[in-house]
């Protein structure tokens, strides 16, 4: 699509199409800044947090300890403040340590899915509303028209009107697709660290 007929579309549409234009902006860089966000955040990367909780398991703390120090992952942020309270402090501290540095990790892998989740809900309205100005112009201009009317005229001033709530849809389809799949991560995320937790503090206890 050349950029006159990009400008024309977004013409026909009028304001609303421009709003929804912006909007598929937004979300297109919203998903890929989130997928680059998750990954910096380990939300994929789990191995390197393992091999630390089974040097804890087997008594060498100070290893396991070495071995998250360098990770900037959520996991391994958790599992190494977790490991270096129960060293420091009486169980019920490290417990309470423990779940604070793993709820600011979460809201950390949840930034930005409030921002999707209103592009969402937005663009479809925002495209519905576009129609029907569209077809208050159309229906008025048949009125204007009186038994001179053109069916055909009136017939292109309705589907440029539908072509807002079209693309209104559009945008909010892949941000609702997206919005799921990052809820999906950042929930197995919380799952996957509430069991390392778990595991942390049993095999603690058990080398007691």
């Amino acid at each position: 699509m050349t950029l006159d007929a990009l400008f024309s579309f977004l013409d026909r549409g009028g304001p609303a199409m421009l709003a929804i234009a912006l909007l598929s902006v937004a979300t297109l860089t919203l998903i890929l800044w989130k997928v680059w966000d998750l990954a910096r955040l380990g939300a994929w990367s789990r191995a390197a947090t393992e091999t630390a909780l089974a040097d804890w398991r087997a008594g060498s703390a100070d290893a396991a300890l070495a071995r998250l120090a360098p990770r900037s992952g959520l996991r391994a942020r958790m599992a190494h403040r977790a490991m270096d309270s129960l060293r420091a402090m009486p169980e019920p501290a490290a417990r309470e340590e423990t779940v604070r540095v793993a709820r600011g990790g979460l809201m950390k892998a949840r930034r930005g899915l409030r921002a999707l989740d209103l592009i969402a809900t937005i663009a479809p309205l925002i495209g519905l509303l576009g129609t029907v100005l569209g077809m208050i112009e159309a229906f008025q201009a048949l009125q204007e028209a009186g038994s001179r009317a053109d069916p055909a005229a009136l017939a292109g001033g309705i589907w440029q009107a539908l072509l807002t709530t079209a693309a209104g849809m559009a945008v909010a389809i892949p941000a609702s697709m997206a919005l799921s799949w990052f809820d999906s991560v950042t929930d197995r995320l919380q799952a996957e660290m509430e069991d390392l937790a778990t595991r942390i503090f049993i095999a603690r206890q058990a080398l007691s």
